[in-house]
């Protein structure tokens, strides 16, 4: 028998803490209008006293909520991450134990801004063989920890949040949500983007501590490749479909700045309403803005069947899904 699988539903969820580009002028030399003229961001929200697993179990227990759900019906956990809370446990673990899915199979993936794109493919593979029933796939970033708060460069852009799906196995043909994907990387650009970076060890001392080196990166060196690849390569993704980008009803791309946006719509000669955006409320979130816009879409009764889900970041790595609805 054939397995089918489904998005049954998505969720999202951004801490508390709001801070305001006025806020961050008074940090670094910048500007509330240098800020939204050259990315459209009007402020985003910070956690303090979260951690990215914390953030993930938010969107967990929404997404178990809103299924009706027990966390021990959860036979899978991908958490998609690049500002985990442990190089080692996952966060996915760390997950796991907050909701108490005592049953999953839990592990992380380090996609940068295409995370939950990778994630979601990941875990489609998991399910089509049918021996997983339910999995949830997070993207959470607690981006706010990684920045340099003294870079005007790469603090601007960046906020913190969670978005997700769970994804069911079905033996319904009707119900199938994922119709076709491309997913690529580009390993000779990886300076373009990088966070995290420690050092190897060139002499051993009992001083020695790991250190980790602050969020940077190229941003006209990104905004190029994004506002090029991106669209070239969801047409392709299109036309191996047989369709058009005018048969899209909904393009969800990573919510990189409003520029890079409007940079892929003119591109695929679509209007800017078939984009969903939250990067001027939320900054960009990393891999959790695809899901985060998702869900937002979604919860705004948006009626189209057929989405493209776009995610592009370090790597540096990119991917596009063709789903239903």
């Amino acid at each position: 028998m054939a397995n089918y699988v489904t998005i049954d539903e998505t969720a999202h969820y951004v801490p508390e803490k709001v801070v305001t580009n006025d806020e961050l002028a008074a940090l670094m030399p910048t500007s509330d209008a240098w800020i939204q003229s050259h990315t459209g961001i009007k402020t985003r929200h910070i956690a303090l006293e979260q951690n990215t697993s914390d953030l993930a179990a938010k969107v967990a227990t929404k997404l178990l909520q809103q299924a009706n759900l027990a966390a021990t019906d959860i036979d899978l956990i991908i958490v998609s991450t690049i500002t985990p809370d442990y190089l080692t446990p996952a966060t996915a673990c760390l997950m796991q134990d907050k909701v108490g899915a005592t049953n999953a199979v839990c592990f992380d993936i380090s996609a940068a801004c295409a995370g939950f794109i990778f994630a979601a493919s990941t875990a489609e593979k998991f399910l089509r063989r049918g021996q997983f029933k339910h999995a949830l796939v997070i993207s959470a970033e607690t981006n706010s920890k990684m920045m340099d708060w003294q870079d005007r460069t790469t603090t601007v852009f960046f906020g913190d949040g969670a978005g997700g799906a769970l994804l069911s196995q079905t033996a319904d043909a009707s119900k199938e949500s994922f119709l076709a994907e491309q997913l690529e990387n580009d390993g000779r650009q990886h300076e373009v983007i990088e966070s995290g970076a420690v050092k190897p060890l060139s002499t051993i001392s009992a001083t020695h501590r790991p250190e980790i080196a602050p969020f940077k990166m190229q941003g006209r060196a990104v905004f190029d490749f994004a506002t090029t690849a991106v669209p070239k390569q969801i047409q392709q993704l299109l036309t191996q479909q047989h369709l058009t980008a005018d048969d899209v009803d909904l393009f969800v791309c990573h919510q990189a700045n409003l520029r890079i946006i409007e940079g892929i719509a003119a591109k695929l000669m679509q209007p800017m309403t078939k984009f969903p955006v939250n990067v001027s409320e939320y900054g960009n979130t990393s891999s959790a803005g695809v899901p985060m816009a998702l869900d937002q879409a979604l919860q705004h009764q948006f009626t189209g069947k057929i989405i493209v889900l776009s995610g592009f970041g370090g790597g540096l790595a990119y991917g596009s899904l063709l789903i239903r609805l």
